[in-house]
């Protein structure tokens, strides 16, 4: 019944969306249906919500949300994400590789604030051929590429510590979903739009090179921080913020109004909700649950576990299926490269379309589209990922 029961908190939400509600009326469709069909007492729910706001977890999301917000403000009044552009263009002199290298590059900011700045390219760089549908849907696959495989991301570096896999056999594995990701990318969205930018090719390619490392040092240095460092997200963008004001002489006056406006309420609150929703569902304990339901099915067990995996990470996202799935997929079927392969590509699949992924919340306010429409462009190419990764795992272990 779990399973059933799921598939109505869902469906309420998606009913909200569809009859315009805005999403954040839609979330708390879905909280009230989790909260009546699981029979979870009022003072618990309610206290859900507090529970939230005290991990620690939590706030940093908020909080790197809100210093996104503010950097990109900055970015915006020094025209720099245009120059970027700009920079681009000259370098490569394609639409296509704007709108997928950018988001991929920003991506490397395990960050859901990252999003704002990666629609800031792809709108640029699409407007015209791509609906705001599929600008949104466009936007956040080609910026998740990179979780699915870097180590910057705690889903990756969770899945290693389960495993015991070392990182040097991980990540061989992964190329050929990195590539399939890219191309299922491109033959979805950007074969339509045109490769020449509309702007005079470039007469200096170094130089071109160079203003785009200067228009985007500060996400930049960000990246520095955190890849070489392992500084945490908030520290970093607070001393980039305070850096970049100083460098590019913001004086307070300019900097006053910020402060209001990257605080969006929608995107704030939405955000939070998404959080609660992920609590609730946390709960119903209906993830531990997941093994028993699917090991009853008439299939190979590396396919249970994938599809485990999958359904998993759409109910709670990456961490949760992979602290509880991870230990039971490696105890029965061993510790291999090529398995943990399989698991990681469900969970990113999962991670595409899942209503409790902030990224997806980001997206969807960004390019004013509603997330059920976002979610639904996205579901076939994430199955079509699933469909391939599973050939793929098939040939890996007769080859490994």
């Amino acid at each position: 019944m779990s399973i059933v029961y799921l598939g109505v908190v869902f469906a309420v939400i998606v009913a909200l969306l569809a009859f315009g509600r805005p999403l954040w009326q839609a979330i708390l469709g879905g909280l009230a249906a989790v909260a009546l069909l699981w029979r979870i007492p009022a003072d618990d729910a309610l206290l859900m919500f507090w529970t939230v706001l005290k991990r620690p977890g939590s706030l940093n999301v908020l909080a790197a949300l809100y210093l996104i917000t503010f950097l990109q403000r900055m970015l915006e009044r020094r025209a720099m994400i245009r120059n970027a552009s700009r920079d681009l263009n000259g370098l490569f002199h394609n639409r296509r590789i704007n709108a997928a290298v950018a988001p991929m590059f920003i991506g490397l900011l395990p960050s859901a604030g990252a999003m704002i700045i990666c629609g800031d390219i792809v709108k640029e760089a699409t407007d015209g051929w791509l609906t705001p549908v599929e600008q949104a849907a466009a936007t956040s696959w080609f910026r998740h590429i990179p979780e699915s495989t870097l180590p910057t991301y705690s889903s990756v570096l969770l899945m290693l510590s389960i495993s015991g896999v070392p990182l040097a056999r991980f990540v061989p594995c992964m190329i050929v979903p990195v590539v399939a990701l890219a191309l299922i990318g491109y033959f979805s969205f950007l074969r339509r739009i045109p490769t020449d930018p509309g702007t005079p090719k470039s007469e200096n390619r170094l130089r071109d090179a160079g203003n785009l490392a200067f228009h985007l040092w500060p996400l930049l240095l960000i990246l520095a921080l955190l890849l070489g460092f392992r500084a945490p997200i908030v520290p970093a963008l607070l001393g980039v913020i305070v850096l970049f004001a100083l460098v590019a002489r913001f004086s307070p006056k300019e900097l006053a109004p910020f402060f209001v406006s990257a605080f969006e309420k929608k995107l704030q609150l939405n955000t939070y909700l998404v959080l609660v929703l992920r609590e609730y569902i946390a709960a119903t304990g209906l993830l531990g649950e997941l093994p028993a339901m699917l090991s009853a099915l008439p299939l190979p067990p590396a396919l249970v576990f994938a599809l485990m995996f999958f359904v998993g990470g759409t109910i709670s996202g990456s961490a949760g299926i992979i602290a509880l799935g991870a230990p039971l997929a490696f105890s029965a079927m061993g510790a291999s490269a090529p398995l943990m392969a399989l698991l990681m590509c469900a969970c990113h699949s999962a991670s595409l379309v899942a209503p409790v992924h902030i990224c997806l919340v980001v997206a969807s306010e960004y390019f004013k589209v509603p997330l059920g429409r976002l979610i639904f462009r996205t579901l076939p190419l994430s199955l079509i990922f699933c469909a391939l990764m599973v050939g793929y795992y098939a040939l890996l272990t007769n080859v490994i």
